[in-house]
């Protein structure tokens, strides 16, 4: 029985790193795919002044898409939000603060996830029936029709001002955990961290004025960074050799 054990032990040694490439790979994969999908399906979201609402209530009303982009934008997040976990498992940092982080981060990410469909509930399909209510009601009700759909129209702040700021903290505690790993370069948590300031902005932005100029730089300013530092942590995981993984123990 004894004799077992040194080879259980090898065993160990050689599939952990397997499995930490494996998990890496995915979260990277994850990430990037949830990102970009975001992204593109966001390209077909009714557009114009978004705090001007006569006008963009009626550009809302018009859309005849308006479920199907904002089911590919709970998508694309649900992926991201799953990315950022499967991230967690890889990294499996034992050291205390990194460690704390990291499961702080992934709290952090199931909260966003569950913002992210009230957001949805509120801005894809409450939003749309007031919107649509409004346009079609007779010139003696719209006043009150227009107040309903406002009052969503503030509701739907709310919801998005928190959703940030739990993604960004989210973010940058999973910075804080990889800048730790010395097996991932430390500019991808650098980049990491930067983009989680950029959505703690969005955050503030959208509670104080709504959706503002000042939240469209910073989201397109969260999109290029996020792009960056998945792009890279893909390279990065596909490139992982077992001689670059985290020995066990």
């Amino acid at each position: 029985m004894s004799r077992s054990f040194p080879a259980l032990s090898a065993n160990t040694a050689r599939t952990e790193p397997l499995v930490r490439r494996k998990s890496l790979r995915l979260s990277a994969t994850l990430l990037l795919l949830g990102q970009l999908l975001y992204i593109v399906v966001t390209q077909f979201h009714a557009d114009g002044d978004a705090n001007n609402h006569p006008a963009v209530f009626a550009g809302y009303a018009g859309s005849g898409i308006w479920t199907v982009v904002h089911l590919g934008q709970f998508a694309g997040m649900a992926i991201f939000l799953a990315g950022l976990l499967a991230l967690f498992f890889a990294l499996d940092v034992q050291a205390g603060a990194a460690r704390w982080a990291g499961r702080f981060g992934a709290a952090s990410a199931v909260t966003t996830l569950a913002l992210y469909g009230v957001l949805q509930a509120v801005d894809g399909v409450a939003l749309k029936q007031a919107v649509n209510t409004w346009a079609g009601a007779p010139d003696a009700e719209k006043a009150a029709r227009f107040a309903s759909a406002e009052a969503i129209r503030w509701l739907e702040w709310g919801v998005r001002s928190y959703q940030n700021f739990a993604l960004g903290l989210a973010l940058l505690l999973f910075a804080a955990a990889v800048v730790r790993t010395a097996w991932i370069p430390r500019p991808i948590a650098h980049l990491m961290g930067l983009s989680g300031l950029t959505y703690l902005v969005q955050g503030w932005v959208v509670g104080s004025v709504g959706f503002s100029r000042t939240e469209t730089i910073a989201i397109v300013l969260a999109f290029a960074l996020d792009v960056a530092w998945m792009t890279w942590l893909v390279v990065v995981a596909w490139r992982l050799q077992d001689s670059d993984a985290p020995s066990p123990g």
